[in-house]
């Protein structure tokens, strides 16, 4: 056992004489444009440096952010959000109602090729603009004064103050855009209006960021200097950080955390965390497409048990719906949720022979997995229990992430791939909106008009208890078609030096750097 790090000094809270704090972050990320950038590492570090109107306290609770303060109209389509007066861009220039205008016409034009535009469907015209039907100014959003900032909704939407913290809902700095176009989210460029600013961008080694002292917030921001680090091997990770260069990981090896737990148990951080983590198929190409019997064989033939228990070990549960556990929903469940495994392999088997496929005969797959020592586990896994039960024989392939993610959206040669979902609020539609058939991330290129269905009328329905029965049954009718293999919901699980400060794990799992301080040690 090691011993404790005396942090604090006499108080327990006094302050280190350097507010630098040291962050692992995973994958390189693909872009800082708040409206084009993917994936949990470019939002960490997004947070930092944009703000929306609302914003989340340390413990994921929504609190104003841009906007000092909102009004909601009687029927809940319509929202008054009022600017901080004192709201800066990094460069000193004031944020305005027209900042947050130009922003999210931005975000849904098409010309912006933003992947997750369709998050903001709730407002007026925006399924119209971001299908290209409408022009941008047709989007429900205008600024009816510098400090004041109108949206006018389709239907009543109980998550919309949670989706306006995504980058999507950002805004953007117009002058930068216009003068710089795509090259304005670059080190030296970026001009951003939260509590740091983007300072250097060395790719493939780190991502440093600075005060930014004209924040709105600046008095109460103690963290001084901000490191990211790509580090895509999880055991480099944890070489890093007992080594005393990282403060933060971005996640754990599933194979250390007996270890850790035995080790470090103060500095290890496991907590409930709103993800559900799948391996998606191929629907538009074989031989999965229009193959529901194979489909439903693979899903069938994975010990979510063994996965979760032996292979993981960090607490996560283990999958046989889509949606994890949200506010105010019933997760559904496939209907052999509560068979036994040999149960399952047998109907698995039963599929896999109705599908064409024999032991003369063997389905011959390559499963396609982001670089990550905890990804191959899984993925690793899998093919041996694909082998075991079924004979299939699995080829493992990885690739780094932005091709990873490119070749996911292009769906010429995947046919099964790791993929993984975080929610961007605190609602099962943020779930199940990304298998609708008009999704640009819809990966697995599932396509059901029943479940487009359901969906539309969700998004239009505002009394809460039809609402909730119309997002059941789209994910029964989900579990149905089998367009991906659910296998668990997350935790999030990091190590923490014992001298950060404000660390406060919540069910998004978003951490601001403006809320941690570097305590003496």
């Amino acid at each position: 056992m090691f011993a404790p790090v005396a942090v604090g000094g006499a108080t327990g809270q006094e302050l280190a004489a350097q507010q630098i704090l040291r962050k692992g972050n995973g994958t390189e990320p693909e872009s800082l444009d708040p409206h084009r950038a993917e994936g949990v590492t470019a939002s960490n570090i997004l947070r930092d440096l944009f703000e929306g109107l609302t914003l989340e306290a340390a413990d994921g609770h929504i609190v104003p952010g841009a906007a000092a303060s909102w009004e909601v109209s009687a029927d809940g389509l319509t929202y008054l959000f009022h600017l901080r007066p004192d709201g800066r861009w990094s460069n000193g220039d004031p944020v305005t109602a027209r900042d947050f205008e130009y922003g999210l016409r931005r975000s849904c034009d098409p010309a912006t090729l933003n992947e997750y535009a369709s998050i903001l469907y709730p407002i007026v015209n925006a399924q119209a603009v971001i299908t290209g039907r409408l022009p941008p100014t047709a989007l429900g959003v205008r600024a009816l004064d510098a400090a004041t900032l109108e949206i006018r909704l389709a239907g009543p939407t109980p998550y919309f103050l949670g989706l306006l913290t995504h980058a999507t809902a950002y805004p953007v700095h117009r002058p930068s855009v216009e003068q710089l176009g795509t090259r304005f989210a670059r080190a030296g460029a970026l001009v951003g209006n939260g509590a740091y600013r983007l300072e250097e961008w060395v790719v493939q080694s780190h991502i440093r960021l600075l005060r930014n002292h004209h924040y709105w917030d600046d008095a109460d921001t103690v963290i001084e200097e901000v490191y990211y680090y790509p580090i895509e091997n999880d055991d480099a990770e944890i070489n890093r950080y007992r080594a005393g260069e990282l403060d933060f990981t971005e996640s754990v090896p599933f194979r250390q955390i007996r270890w850790l737990r035995e080790n470090l148990p103060q500095e290890l951080r496991i907590a409930p965390y709103l993800g559900s983590y799948y391996f998606g198929f191929n629907n538009t190409r074989p031989p999965f497409e229009n193959n529901l019997p194979l489909r439903m064989a693979l899903a069938l033939a994975v010990d979510r048990e063994i996965l979760t228990r032996r292979v993981m070990g960090s607490g996560e549960a283990a999958a046989y719906g889509f949606v994890p556990p949200v506010r105010d929903y019933t997760g559904q469940r496939v209907p052999w949720a509560d068979w036994t495994q040999e149960q399952r392999n047998e109907e698995a088997r039963r599929l896999y022979r109705e599908a064409g496929y024999s032991a003369d005969n063997p389905l011959v797959v390559e499963l396609l997995y982001n670089t990550d020592q905890n990804h191959k586990r899984v993925a690793g896994a899998l093919a041996a229990m694909w082998k075991q039960t079924l004979g299939v024989r699995t080829k493992l392939l990885n690739q780094e992430w932005k091709v990873f993610l490119e070749s996911r959206k292009q769906k010429l040669t995947t046919q099964v791939f790791r993929s993984g979902w975080i929610g961007d609020y605190d609602d099962a539609y943020s779930f199940l909106q990304l298998m609708h058939s008009a999704n640009g991330q819809n990966d697995p290129g599932y396509r059901s008009a029943a479940y487009d269905d359901l969906l539309d009328q969700a998004a239009m329905t505002a009394e809460p208890r039809r609402r909730r029965a119309l997002l059941e049954a789209a994910e029964r009718q989900l579990l149905a078609d089998m367009p991906l293999i659910p296998l668990y919901f997350y935790v999030s699980k990091r190590l923490v030096k014992p001298w950060v400060g404000g660390y406060t794990p919540n069910i998004m799992d978003h951490h601001h750097s403006k809320d941690f301080r570097i305590l003496a040690h």
